[in-house]
């Protein structure tokens, strides 16, 4: 893994990765990108239950990629790295387990992507967020193009796209793309508290709703409903089905596995 790249996991199967370039504003180069896919490898094979995903220092989030490594690159290596940073958002948008996207300051560019790739995003009160990509003469390369709209519709996603537009917390929160807002100081222990409580819902459970919710995004209706009702019945006969409704039935907490 990156020294630019640090995994957590708790006993709990909370598992943090935190981006750690504080002097770059955590901008994305190749060896960090590379160090979040082998995080992700390591916290999927450590069991992790729910993923945070952040970045070190009070400043950013992740400012984006690292313009000075893409300044002199040409059409094929810019094909090469568009391709690596779909393959780490792809990674974090299928990975077994929720993650939430801790953002602690600046979301720009690819940092705003990877923050898209997430399954809910907290968002601290000093949050600034962007596709700033229209600044560099370029446009979003690791799937803002196709999220953002999924995420906010189609003319608010236009808008940031073509102009580049910033949008601080409270406002991120009415376009929809953070679902929470919360005070700087507070952000790590808020997020603990959601991990935790995700970390103690069934996780096959989880896992299933996560795919089936991504699935809608690929399919059509139909296509969809067909792949939740298998999603569905094939849980019946797990440990979590059983015991999760026997618990109901007693009145009682489950002991989920």
């Amino acid at each position: 893994m990156a020294d630019t790249v640090d995994l957590d996991v708790t006993d709990e199967g909370v598992a943090t990765i935190t981006i750690d370039r504080p002097d770059r504003l955590n901008a994305l180069n190749v060896p960090t990108l590379h160090g979040i896919e082998a995080a992700l490898e390591d916290a999927e094979d450590a069991d992790a239950r729910v993923l945070v995903l952040t970045g070190a220092g009070d400043d950013a989030f992740v400012a984006g990629a690292d313009i000075s490594y893409m300044v002199d690159m040409d059409t094929a290596e810019a094909q090469a790295y568009a391709e690596l940073g779909h393959g780490v958002a792809n990674a974090i948008e299928s990975f077994p387990a929720p993650v939430i996207a801790a953002i602690n300051g600046y979301a720009f560019g690819g940092g705003m992507e990877l923050a898209l790739a997430c399954d809910l995003r907290v968002a601290s009160e000093r949050a600034v967020l962007g596709q700033t990509e229209i600044d560099l003469g370029i446009v979003p390369g690791w799937g803002g193009t196709q999220r953002l709209p999924r995420l906010v519709g189609d003319e608010t996603a236009r808008r940031l796209v073509y102009f580049g537009d910033r949008m601080d917390a409270t406002d991120a929160h009415e376009a929809g793309l953070v679902g929470e807002v919360v005070a700087h100081d507070e952000l790590d222990d808020h997020v603990a508290a959601l991990a935790g409580d995700l970390a103690a819902q069934p996780a096959t459970a989880l896992r299933a709703a996560k795919e089936a919710i991504n699935q809608s995004h690929e399919t059509g209706l139909a296509a969809g409903l067909d792949f939740e009702a298998r999603t569905w019945a094939g849980l019946f006969g797990s440990h979590d089905q059983r015991e999760g409704m026997q618990a109901f039935l007693d009145d009682r907490d489950p002991d989920f596995e």
